[in-house]
């Protein structure tokens, strides 16, 4: 029998005093209440309430106008340029991602700490200095303007432009996933794969990339997300021209700001939809990361 275990008047002098473990790491209930009312009043006023009141103003009309609102030319233009520009993105940023992460998680070289921090760049950038960093290099007074108007190219004020400020934005997110876990990881997979005999590509193909999977599909969600939602470096570069240059954040802002409330807020609950539907994604993934390692944990 322990010292803990034998009753106070036993224990033997000197002895410390057995520690309730509960008052030792626990708090009173009234704390506990008190902090999540507090989350939970927060959420509620800054995020399902500001939801909730999106959807309400989009509907409050009737069906028949919600529908008018998101079906007319500019409100078309601007839902094809965001899911084109995101579907453009996304993928190139996945290239990139992936082979960034490969290349400082699993080999040594001269520049890697260069590259992390070049990865980390939009993150300290604000959006609209990188699409005035756009305007200064591709337009028509920047330092390639003349050559692309000579050759009858148009970067800003046109989808490649606006292709190129998103994919600024996004690239940090899959390479920013997939870095740490590669690391924690670690070569060892793939230096058994190589005495076995494979090749670069059977070990990236066998080996990286299962190992990785959930975290860049994590990563593509995230991208995604943000690709779609991006306001300020695609409002600098686009020029705001009506069923041409808009995404959906710009014409939300231009109908709102027109007083036009009713379109504003059927287009906003449409980005906002499909903001749920990628948190629906996100939910999914993660349930299948925490049910893997636990497979893997027993």
């Amino acid at each position: 029998m322990t010292t803990a275990a034998l009753p106070a008047a036993l224990a033997p002098a000197g002895a410390a005093a057995p520690v309730d473990s509960r008052r030792a790491t626990g708090e009173a209930p009234w704390v506990r209440r008190l902090v999540i009312g507090s989350g939970l009043l927060f959420m509620t006023l800054f995020l399902f309430v500001p939801l909730a009141t999106v959807f309400h103003q989009a509907f409050r009309k009737g069906l028949q106008v919600y529908l008018a609102a998101i079906s007319e030319p500019d409100a078309l233009s601007a839902i094809k340029l965001t899911l084109l520009a995101a579907a453009i993105s996304v993928p190139l940023n996945l290239v990139f991602g992936v082979a960034a992460a490969w290349a400082i998680a699993k080999f040594d070289f001269r520049g890697k700490n260069v590259l992390l921090t070049l990865i980390d760049l939009p993150f300290s950038v604000s959006p609209v200095i990188a699409g005035l960093i756009y305007v200064l290099v591709f337009g028509l007074q920047g330092w390639f303007g003349e050559w692309l108007r000579d050759h009858d190219l148009k970067v800003i004020f046109a989808v490649p432009g606006i292709v190129l400020a998103t994919m600024f934005v996004t690239f940090p997110f899959i390479a920013r996933e997939l870095i740490p876990l590669m690391q924690a990881q670690g070569i060892e997979q793939e230096e058994a794969a190589r005495v076995l005999g494979a090749n670069g590509w059977q070990i990236f193909r066998r080996v990286t990339l299962p190992n990785v999977k959930w975290a860049l599909l994590y990563g593509v969600i995230l991208c995604n997300a943000r690709a779609m939602g991006e306001f300020g470096a695609v409002s600098v570069v686009s020029g705001h021209i009506r069923g041409l240059t808009n995404t959906m954040p710009l014409h939300i802002e231009i109908a709102y700001n027109e007083y036009q409330f009713a379109a504003a807020f059927a287009v906003a609950s449409l980005l906002a939809g499909l903001a749920l539907v990628t948190l629906a994604v996100k939910f999914v993934v993660e349930q299948r990361v925490k049910h893997e390692d636990g497979n893997e944990t027993a």
